[in-house]
């Protein structure tokens, strides 16, 4: 995917979608390549409850170790299109993304209007 894009406002935050527009995460943190007076590129994407550690102080280092540790890198060749949310090529199984999802689907399901 080749566009320009305002970091903090179209990437920080975003719900990930894989390839089956399955809700697998959000966007907690980039990776950036470039040096001074280069362009600027995101990389890759960082999701997970590890990066919370850096992002939140100390809340956020409680929630990462609530919530297991894991940080998954998505290289950014993976996404697909960026809009309210981020849509990805790959379903999340194939990036290790959507786990939480996963432990919790077999109660969610049972909510009325949870398929929605």
């Amino acid at each position: 995917m080749s566009k320009t894009v305002v970091l903090g406002l179209e990437l920080i935050d975003r719900q990930l979608l894989d390839s089956e527009d399955r809700r697998c995460g959000n966007v907690d943190d980039l990776a950036l390549e470039g040096g001074p007076g280069e362009k600027l590129e995101v990389i890759a994407l960082f999701s997970g409850p590890g990066v919370w550690r850096s992002r939140a102080g100390l809340i956020g280092r409680f929630a990462a170790w609530i919530g297991g540790g894991s940080v998954v890198r998505i290289p950014w060749e993976e996404v697909a299109e960026v809009s309210a949310h981020v849509k990805l090529r790959k379903r999340a199984a194939e990036l290790g993304l959507g786990r939480g999802d996963d432990r919790l689907r077999p109660f969610i399901e049972k909510i009325p209007g949870a398929d929605r």
